[in-house]
């Protein structure tokens, strides 16, 4: 880790707030010194190397945290932010998201279980009542560092013995290969919410943390496959749309 000098001087009062002051440092830092991923100094250093306060320094760096520039790990600090990954909307799974903009994905399966269909998952797959389908709880990384953690839905009548494959690959090519079903068309969703407890824990975020919400019900010519909701962390992720003026005829 770069570490930022101990000889700093203490920040002085005056007409620019002290953590203004504070952030301005640690963004030149940011830009010119520590590498993506590089954790910054902890709170009580950077409280006795400027000679600040801990709402401060803790205001410098939600203003960061804010802006993109750092993100918090819950229990180990606060670290430079990487690049956002963007994605322009399309059909594709996570694997081939990532693997397309030069990441190395990776999958970890949190549980799978076979259960009753809720009434939301009866009618986003057409399901009737008494339905089952497999839950699948899966934290989705790019380069070792988690980008999203996904619930999915998946109808078990279609997809006999689903347990029996490998379910840290792309589950679009498993339907693809092993069930001759091919994810063809799909209804997406987005919307942004902050990280609650649970999210942050699982994603390395802090409470409170942006992230941006996809809910997508996917299916392979008219049959209805998959309802999954994917948390990313905004600050690891962007979404870029083309827009066209569409003129009445």
């Amino acid at each position: 880790m770069t570490k930022i000098a101990d000889e700093s001087p203490a920040l002085e009062a005056g007409p620019v707030p002290k953590h203004a002051q504070l952030r301005a440092i640690l963004l030149e830092r940011i830009e010119n010194t520590l590498a993506p991923h590089a954790a910054i100094p902890a709170e009580r250093k950077l409280m006795t190397q400027y000679g600040v306060s801990r709402s401060t320094v803790r205001e410098a760096i939600r203003q960061l945290v804010e802006e993109g520039r750092l993100y918090g790990v819950h229990g180990k600090g606060t670290f430079v932010a990487g690049e956002r990954v963007q994605t322009d909307l399309h059909l594709a799974s996570f694997t081939e998201d990532m693997r397309r903009r030069g990441l190395i994905p990776a999958t970890i399966v949190s549980s799978f279980a076979l259960v009753d269909a809720s009434l939301e998952v009866r009618a986003a797959l057409g399901l009737g009542a008494n339905a089952r389908v497999y839950e699948i709880d899966r934290l989705r990384l790019a380069g070792g560092i988690p980008m999203a953690f996904e619930r999915g839905y998946y109808k078990a009548e279609l997809l006999p013995d689903l347990e029996s494959k490998d379910l840290t690959r792309s589950l679009y090519a498993t339907f693809a290969t092993e069930y001759g079903l091919r994810i063809d068309n799909a209804e997406q969703t987005v919307w942004a919410e902050t990280a609650d407890a649970g999210a942050a824990e699982v994603l390395g975020v802090t409470e409170g943390a942006p992230l941006i919400v996809f809910r997508r019900t996917s299916a392979a010519g008219s049959a209805f496959m998959e309802y999954v909701t994917s948390w990313y962390r905004g600050d690891r992720y962007q979404v870029h749309m083309s827009l066209n003026l569409q003129h009445q005829p």
